[in-house]
């Protein structure tokens, strides 16, 4: 299957809407050829500001920018642009609901080799618990070209979640990316995985093995965290009555605690949550750290088994 970083294909669509918007422009902080914002400010060098490694000064640029009608995309580093940035992510643009949009990449920890410091294991979190703040996190290439179109049409903050590895294209040229509508990626009714990111490749692949033991899972790609589709996880409690989900993120305030929110909320069933655990991540090849902190087929195959057994001790 062929593979494309998520930060490829959000170069690719910038650069696109470049040429039919002259709204949008473009800031970077010193790290346009990770972020793949290059090409832009290549093309369009009126339109594209290095910031330098200043990641608080670009997102308030790129506030007053957007205050003057201008549609900014702001990247990083996801741990530096919501995590040092934060305080004005969140008084600069969330608070006065300006149109910014923050694309980071390296998201998780398949930056590898740079380990902790660099691996952002709470951004989903921080970027969920902002007012105003819509989230996407991309499962390949062609959602994020579509997620990158949809920010432009949302007005508002936007923050989207991009990787450094190149991951399996999911998509076909006819998708259609809806903000906030889930994408059911395989029918099925013993269980539920509802993955996002690079784990909606892994959540497949666990099906496909749980259908060789007769277990037929439900996968769906929850595409936005916020505002998350309700009404897509409710259904799935009510009609498979067992859920696990799957992020590249802490277990804590991301995805997992969406749907668990949500669950709890409408439909209590039981919810595993595949994540990384109450930790940092560490040094390592991606494959090799994703095998540690359980983000593979077979701990996902694992999870659904558990949360089965959860569901017969329930008596549902």
């Amino acid at each position: 299957m062929k593979k494309i970083a998520t930060r490829e294909a959000y170069g690719e669509a910038l650069l696109a809407l470049g040429r039919e918007n002259p709204d949008v422009v473009v800031l970077d902080a010193d790290l346009a050829k990770s972020t793949k914002t290059y090409d832009f400010g290549k093309h369009f060098p009126d339109r594209f500001f290095d910031m330098g490694v200043a990641e608080q000064n670009m997102i308030g640029t790129a506030a007053g920018l957007a205050a003057a009608g201008k549609i900014p995309f702001c990247s990083s580093f996801a741990i530096f642009a919501t995590g040092r940035a934060f305080e004005i992510v969140r008084n600069s643009v969330a608070y006065p609901r300006l149109n910014v949009k923050i694309a980071a990449s390296h998201a998780g920890i398949t930056v590898g080799e740079d380990g902790g410091s660099h691996q952002s294991v709470e951004d989903i979190a921080l970027m969920r618990s902002l007012p105003n703040m819509t989230v996407f996190v991309p499962a390949d290439a062609v959602e994020t070209r579509a997620a990158v179109r949809a920010a432009v049409e949302i007005p508002g903050p936007v923050y989207i979640r991009l990787g450094r590895p190149g991951v399996p294209v999911l998509h076909g040229d006819d998708f259609v990316f809806q903000p906030g509508r889930a994408v059911v990626m395989r029918e099925g009714g013993d269980a539920t995985i509802i993955a996002t990111g690079i784990m909606v490749s892994v959540a497949l692949e666990a099906a496909a093995m749980l259908e060789q033991e007769g277990i037929v899972v439900r996968v769906l790609d929850m595409h936005t965290i916020k505002p998350l589709d309700e009404e897509a996880v409710i259904k799935a409690a009510r009609e498979t009555g067992a859920i696990v989900t799957a992020e590249e993120h802490s277990i804590i305030g991301g995805l997992g605690g969406a749907v668990a929110e949500t669950v709890c909320a409408h439909c209590p069933v039981p919810v595993y949550r595949v994540g990384l655990p109450d930790v940092f991540g560490e040094s390592g090849k991606p494959g090799e750290l994703m095998e540690k902190y359980g983000l593979t087929a077979g701990h996902l195959a694992a999870a659904v088994r558990e949360v089965k057994d959860r569901q017969v001790r329930a008596g549902r």
